[in-house]
């Protein structure tokens, strides 16, 4: 069974930082590509699944779709 997860991937001066929305604990990636970055968090959570099991991951993610946006904020 393949489980779908939503991974944001950012882009920083230093390479790149990936993680999933909608799992419990810290599951981190990165890498200087952005493959290598989405490579290295689907490793991290593979580990967290084979060392917490599988009901760790919860089945109830409600996110459907995430955005990223900017805004101003006057201070």
């Amino acid at each position: 069974m393949t489980k779908q997860f939503k991974i944001v991937v950012e882009k920083h001066e230093d390479g790149y930082v990936a993680y999933p929305i909608g799992i419990d604990g810290v599951i981190l990636g990165q890498g200087n590509t952005y493959d290598e970055a989405l490579t290295d968090v689907k490793s991290a959570i593979r580990f967290h699944i084979d060392t917490f099991g599988s009901n760790s991951i919860s089945n109830d993610n409600d996110v459907i779709e995430a955005y990223l946006t900017e805004t101003g904020i006057e201070i």
